[in-house]
Parts: structure tokens; sequence; C-alpha cells
């Protein structure tokens, strides 16, 4: 399932909270997007062994963990008033600018 050319409603540093899964009612910030694949990645959450090699120089070899990303349907944005993990809808403001609101309370929830 693609949702490639879809419009995101997650940004880099949103603080979101994981609905469904394994790692389901933590929240997190998003630390990275993948707008191509429809995932996220989420500080400190869906953590995943990868054993490294060492190059000989540098880097050590072990064990490192590090997020995994997890489907954007399986996350909501959190609302700062609300608490929790809410849906939200665009509203174009009176200066022309276009912000995400909170649809429980009508909370922006974009930082100006």
């Amino acid at each position: 399932m693609s949702v490639a050319g879809q419009k995101l409603n997650l940004k880099k540093d949103d603080i979101v909270e994981v609905i469904s899964g394994r790692e389901q009612g933590k929240k997190g910030k998003v630390l990275a997007l993948f707008p191509g694949e429809g995932r996220v990645t989420v500080e400190k959450l869906n953590m995943c062994k990868r054993h490294m090699k060492s190059d000989g120089k540098s880097r050590q070899a072990g064990i490192l963990e590090k997020e995994g990303s997890i489907h954007i349907s399986n996350v909501l944005i959190v609302c700062d008033k609300c608490g929790k993990g809410v849906r939200i809808k665009r509203k174009k403001l009176e200066d022309g600018k276009r912000v995400r609101i909170c649809q429980k309370c009508g909370e922006v929830i974009d930082k100006v």
C-alpha cells in the first residue's frame, strides 16, 4: 500500500503516539519521514538490532540498536491541549498561512 503523491500530515520533530502494534500507546518524536514508502521513524520506538562488521580503521564491530520505521497509518499526532493522539485538519488563516488544527478541540498544532 503506497501513499506516494499523497500529502503527509506529519513533519519532522512532531510528537506522535503509536496506535497499533508492539509499541502501542507509546509516544515519541519523529526523526525521519519516508513519504514514498509511507513510513516514519520515531525516536526510541521500534528498536531493532543490527550486526555490524569492523571496517578495520574507525568503526568497531558489534551489535548496534537503532530505530526501525513504522507505517504512517499506525501513528497519530499528539495535540498539546488534548494530551493524546488526534486526527488533524488543515485550515487557512486570515494572513494566508495554512496550519494544522486538532479536529477534537480546534487547537493549532503548528508551532509558529
